[in-house]
This record gives C-alpha cells, structure tokens and sequence, in this order.
C-alpha cells in the first residue's frame, strides 16, 4: 500500500497536485486532520485495502498547531505499520503567493479581520515547519503553470519506477531567479551565446540552426561531456542511497538557448540508461 502525503503553503498548488494525483488512480483526501492520520489507516485503509491500496491525503494550515508539531511522531507510526509513505512539500515565492490570491481573490485560511494576508502567510510557515522538516520531495511552484505543475506531479508520483532514479533536468535563466529545489546548479553563462546573432535570437535550444550553432563550439562539446560524467557518476550514489529524485538544473541568462539546448542533448544522452529523466524549461511557455 501507498500513501503520499501533500503538504505546503496554501496557494503553492496543492490543490493540483491532489487533482493530477486522483487522475493517476489515487484516492485523495484533503485536509485530514493530523489527529485522525492513525485512525484512518487502522480502521479505513487497512480494513479495505484494494479501495486504499493508494491514497493521497492533504494536510495544510488548517490543522491545529499542537496537531502540525505531532507529525513527525503520526508519520513514524504510519511507516512502522508497514505502508510505503512520501511526503510531498509545496512552497512558492511569497511575491508569487500574493500575487496568485490577489488573482484569484480566495481568501486565506488564516487571515480575519485584523490579521493580513502577509502575516498570514508567516505564521503558516511557522505552523507546517515540522511537517516540511519530514519531506520526501520539496516543490518550488513558484514559475510552474497549471501544466507543468500536473506533468511534473505525475512523473515523479503517478509513474514513478519503483527501481530506478528519476532525474530531473531544467533549464533556467539566472536573470529569473535560481530554483529552489535544485540539488545541482550550473551555470552555462560562459559558454558562446546565440542570442548575439540575429537571426538566432528569437529561436531556442530546441531549433536545430542553435542546435548547430552550440554543437560548432567545442567549448560546449566539453561542457557537456563534463555534466553528463557527473550525472553518471553521482546519480548512482544517489541511488544507493535510497534517493528517488534528483533535480539538476542548467542555467544561462535568459533560459531560452545555451541551457535549453544542453538539458535537450543531455536527456538524449541518457535516454538508453536506466535512469528515469524528465525535461523541464521553465523559461519556455
């Protein structure tokens, strides 16, 4: 049995990932109060597990805060009852929260009438830190739309090998901000940029005149031949390590060529490993 446990900051896209999670066969609950986690195992999972055999369940800000600080000891028993459980975390740039309640005009669980939506959202981080110091996965959700967010979901949960790394490799630009959720960051900024010929410029990495462009620099030839060593050797430490996920993100400036084009060529190095590797751009819209 599975249980995957969906947790962050409320307008991070929780939401979503328990509607994507639904439509990969899980039944979902949300907002279950932490209190009642052991019970419903012991007497709903359990009890039916081909109903339950996977489950997905919300936990947010609406929970006590003596309940959220009792996580980590209900996520313990859970496991020591034999369930495979994943913790998922979602977080996202308070900017990119403020500006998504003021679109779509929800209201906040923890503001009232003399409590703001900013100072909501501080003592939300403060109330779910235990249950972020037990994730599994932590999402920046930040620069994801609607899409990206569910095909993202669904690789790393919905069609997850149970045998194998899955890899994660973005492109990004710096100018944008780094992902948060990163474990490896590289900077391709020094390498020759298509941006600065003209008839490149308004192409990507994935237009073959850039693809060629890159490919006739020998600089990036080497570039890419030392990140795709340091994926074939670290990736299977991970492994060892009982690790399920590893995001490795490749910027340059704008995310449009140079990182765009190395995160291309690089999943097609990979694409006859064993190895489970999912494309991102977040620049690309």
């Amino acid at each position: 049995m599975k249980l995957v446990i969906v947790s962050g900051l409320s307008g991070s896209g929780k939401s979503i990932a328990l509607d994507t999670l639904e439509d990969c066969g899980y039944y979902c609950i949300d907002n279950l109060p932490v209190s009642m986690l052991e019970d419903f195992i012991d007497h709903v999972m359990l009890e039916d597990k081909e109903t339950y055999d996977k489950t997905a369940i919300g936990i947010d800000a609406r929970n006590q805060r003596k309940k959220l600080a009792d996580f980590p000891v209900s996520l313990a028993a859970i496991r020591a009852k034999g369930i495979e459980c994943e913790v998922v975390f979602m977080h996202a740039d308070e900017n990119i929260i403020l500006k998504r309640y003021s679109e779509t005009r929800r209201r906040h669980p923890l503001t009232t009438e003399y409590r703001p939506l900013k100072e909501a959202l501080e003592i939300e981080r403060q109330m779910i830190l235990p249950v972020e110091a037990c994730a599994d996965i932590v999402l920046d959700t930040s620069y994801s739309h609607y899409h990206q967010l569910r095909d993202l979901l669904r690789h790393r949960l919905g069609e997850k090998g149970k045998a194998s790394l899955s890899v994660l490799l973005q492109s990004f630009g710096f100018k944008y901000g780094i992902p948060l959720d990163a474990d490896f960051v590289f900077d391709a900024r020094s390498l020759p940029n298509p941006y600065w010929a003209p008839e490149l410029r308004g192409l990507t990495g994935r237009d073959l005149p850039v693809a060629e462009f890159l490919q006739n620099e020998p600089v990036v030839g080497d570039y890419l031949a030392d990140i795709g060593s340091f994926i074939q050797r670290w990736a299977p430490k991970f492994e060892s390590d009982n690790r399920s996920y590893l995001t490795i993100a490749i910027g340059c400036t704008g995310g449009q060529h140079r990182s765009v084009f190395l995160v291309e060529t690089l999943a097609e190095q990979f694409k006859a490993s064993h190895l489970k590797v999912i494309i991102r751009h977040r620049e690309l819209r």
